[in-house]
């Protein structure tokens, strides 16, 4: 019998139906804690963290530091930013994973099937020819082969690459 190891997920899943007090998207962003929170690159007005709880490996999201739910709040450096770092996301997740296509959407609303209502933010799912096997058609099990702090590393040394050739 094989195992499948994620212990990441237990947090998750002991938290189902668990509402939240904090946004965990404005205390992420709040915090001093990159590293231990995920946090990949903080722009102006939003920010890119990897997904604790991520449909495949690299699932990124994207969010704006100001707490709204609705994206015609958002201001026009909010909305240009937001579409900015998600193009910022796609480039370094094609550079260290190669994958064939992406899903970027915006859930407005729980109804809409936003996890967290309540603050705005866009996923970025990597995506591969093939990626729904057995597990997740008749397990309802996603495998995810690499640690998330792994994952953020390799982003970071991409992202450092990146930085430097913009510079010269």
């Amino acid at each position: 019998m094989e195992r499948l190891w994620a212990p990441w997920r237990m947090e998750y899943i002991e938290n189902i139906g668990k509402e939240e007090n904090a946004c965990i998207f404005c205390a992420k962003s709040e915090e001093n804690s990159d590293e231990k929170n995920l946090v990949l690159y903080r722009g102006k007005s939003v920010f890119i963290l990897l997904n604790t709880f991520p449909y495949t490996n690299g699932h990124l999201l994207v969010a704006p530091y100001r707490h709204t739910a609705d994206i015609t709040e958002l201001n026009q450096d909010e909305s240009c930013e937001l579409i900015e770092l998600a193009s910022l996301g796609v480039k370094l997740l094609k550079a260290i994973m190669q994958p064939d296509g992406f899903n970027i959407g915006i859930n407005l609303g729980r109804s809409a099937g936003a996890g967290i209502a309540d603050h705005l933010h866009l996923h970025i799912v990597p995506r591969w020819h093939g990626d729904t096997n057995f597990m997740s058609v008749c397990g309802d099990v996603k495998i995810i082969p690499e640690a998330l702090s792994e994952t953020l590393k390799k982003l970071q040394k991409v992202l450092e690459t990146e930085k430097k050739q913009d510079a010269k």
